[in-house]
């Protein structure tokens, strides 16, 4: 009978562990315990039921894709291999994939980072931006393909067209969505010209809502200096997003009916105006001419008082005459004026090139590419079409 070496039985039953096709791809829940990541960036914890418990480690190049922060206590699924660390002699599991296990403790995750971030004041209405009564230009964080987007630009260009859009698409599910959502509001931030900022998606599940529940997306809003305004899911979903946002909207296309105001309500309001400033012109100039009659036709008051009266009469008249000529030249030369102004923009606008299907690009410090030298790979540029503007990074440059 051979004595085999402790490295040699040690190496033998790992083997036999890693050698067993049920161990190699597995899902095991459990209970997080002694959690703890290193600086390295590899995370260990002690995985445990009720019964059991197996020491288990996720590597940093798995770990930096957890769609949220593990801690102890948290009930989880993990996905991985078992195989035996030889130098303690320990089988251990080897997480490929931790997510929470079901709602309920997806739910435990919200509450604890919804406590954690209102006691940093992240909620508190006194740190919040006002949004821009007429934005000129809207910057909207979303998925390209959805219907919330859609939505959006649909309302915005008929509520009030004239407003400018850029477009940052970006997957709002998924491990890389949390990145790509900071990613563009950080853009965003850099792009000086952009007033207002719409972020979020579609109605969903828990877990696909889940990226406006992570930290990570939650601290970019609010560090963002532009004021963003959170449409997420439908009115009975909240998120963490929508509570650091500086306005929540119960829907994405509620967000775009705050966002800007009404071109027709705000003519019909002018009108309105117009009105009561003429009936204010004729109730003042009857006011004053009933004093003038009750003065002429008192017993008290000499015929040469009388002429008096005639005379402020007739000056009154030619008064009202002429705050009526004033107030429609007024309303006359502000419309001729935005009339003309507007001509000499659309004369001078590239939109309407544009709007043949052409469109241009402007490189990262904002001035129009004429030479594909002029950038590099991994550069930040901007392609402008009739409708929306693309927000882009550059693969590869030919010349």
């Amino acid at each position: 009978m051979s004595v085999l070496s402790v490295h040699d039985l040690t190496s033998y039953i790992k083997g036999l562990l890693e050698g067993d096709s049920k161990l190699a791809n597995l899902w095991v829940k459990g209970e997080i315990s002694n959690f703890k990541q290193a600086a390295s960036g590899h995370v260990y914890f002690t995985l445990k039921d009720s019964n059991s418990s197996i020491r288990t480690v996720m590597f940093r190049s798995r770990a930096r894709l957890l769609r949220f922060k593990p801690d102890n206590g948290m009930a989880v699924r993990v996905r991985g291999y078992v195989t035996v660390f030889e130098r303690d002699g320990q089988y251990q599991l080897y997480a490929e994939e931790i997510e929470p296990d079901g709602a309920g403790a997806l739910y435990a995750a919200f509450e604890k980072l919804k406590a954690k971030l209102a006691a940093e004041g992240l909620f508190d209405t006194g740190r919040k931006q006002n949004l821009p009564r007429f934005p000129r230009c809207i910057g909207i964080v979303t998925s390209p393909t959805g219907a919330a987007v859609r939505d959006i630009l649909n309302i915005l260009r008929r509520r009030w067209p004239m407003v400018q859009i850029y477009l940052a698409p970006v997957a709002v599910q998924g491990d890389n969505a949390p990145a790509e959502v900071v990613r563009a509001i950080t853009l965003f931030n850099r792009t000086e010209n952009v007033d207002l900022l719409i972020v979020g998606r579609g109605g969903g599940s828990l877990e696909e809502l889940w990226t406006f529940n992570t930290e990570l997306v939650a601290r970019s809003i609010a560090a963002s200096q532009i004021p963003i305004i959170s449409a997420v899911g439908h009115e009975t979903d909240f998120t963490i997003a929508d509570m650091v946002a500086d306005l929540r909207a119960p829907t994405p296309s509620a967000a775009a009916e705050i966002a800007v105001p009404d071109r027709a309500e705000i003519k019909r309001n002018i009108m309105m105006l117009r009105v009561r400033l003429t009936r204010s012109i004729k109730h003042k100039t009857g006011l004053y001419r009933q004093r003038l009659d009750r003065c002429s036709a008192s017993r008290a008051i000499s015929r040469p008082v009388a002429v008096i009266c005639d005379q402020r009469r007739q000056v009154l008249d030619w008064h009202e005459k002429q705050m009526r000529r004033a107030a429609g030249e007024s309303m006359r030369s502000v419309q001729s004026r935005l009339a003309l102004l507007a001509g000499r923009l659309n004369a001078l606008s590239p939109l309407a090139t544009l709007s043949r299907g052409y469109s241009y690009t402007t490189g990262p410090d904002g001035k129009v590419l004429q030479n594909a030298a002029l950038v590099k790979p991994g550069d930040q540029i901007k392609v402008h079409l009739h409708q929306g503007k693309l927000a882009c990074r550059v693969d590869e440059t030919k010349t």
